[in-house]
């Protein structure tokens, strides 16, 4: 059922991309350049709304927290998202855009992910060698949140405080920014 359920949930996730406009790369360049800020509106929303749903949802005991986990933190982490970010800004792809661009026909995007599975490869390859280095040095001791979350075994940086308040907070701060975000600059209408 599982399977099932992933399939479901990766075709939905594939078309509401597709709606919105993250599968066409000039759309994701536009928002990266600050000129069409459409795609960034829905982002921001989408964390909101879904930061908001999963704590909620912890919080009323709707959701299983065992299926979460923090994920450790390390300079590698920094680096990589670094190098993704650039590549992101470079293509106007994404993981989840590549492969719904290609779900949709866009011949473009089967470089995007030939690229990003031959970056892993040689990732893959090259781990040992990066193995003894800084890059996977913990920071901030590695598994470390916000605020308490409920089956807690890693750091919190605001004792005391339930993950519902800075999470719900963390959603209307971006619900608001996505809220006053204009769908395009003035320089586009002009």
């Amino acid at each position: 059922m599982e399977i099932i359920s992933a399939i479901c949930l990766g075709a939905l996730f594939g078309f509401v991309l597709h709606r919105v406009g993250a599968t066409n790369p000039q759309r994701i360049i536009n928002m990266l350049q600050l000129t069409d800020l459409h795609l960034m509106r829905v982002i921001l929303l989408g964390i909101a709304l879904s930061s908001a749903i999963l704590f909620i949802g912890l919080t009323m005991g709707v959701f299983d927290p065992s299926h979460l986990s923090v994920k450790t933190s390390y300079w590698g982490v920094i680096i990589g998202g670094l190098i993704l970010g650039s590549g992101w800004a470079l293509s106007g792809y994404c993981p989840g855009t590549g492969v719904a661009a290609l779900g949709e026909g866009r011949k473009d995007a089967i470089f995007f992910i030939v690229g990003g599975l031959v970056g892993a490869w040689l990732y893959m390859i090259t781990y040992s060698t990066f193995k003894g280095t800084f890059l996977l040095d913990k920071i901030l001791g590695g598994k470390v949140t916000l605020a308490q979350t409920p089956r807690e075994s890693y750091a919190v940086l605001l004792d005391k405080i339930p993950g519902i308040v800075p999470a719900l907070i963390v959603a209307l701060v971006l619900g608001v920014i996505a809220w006053c975000l204009p769908g395009k600059t003035s320089s586009d209408e002009n």
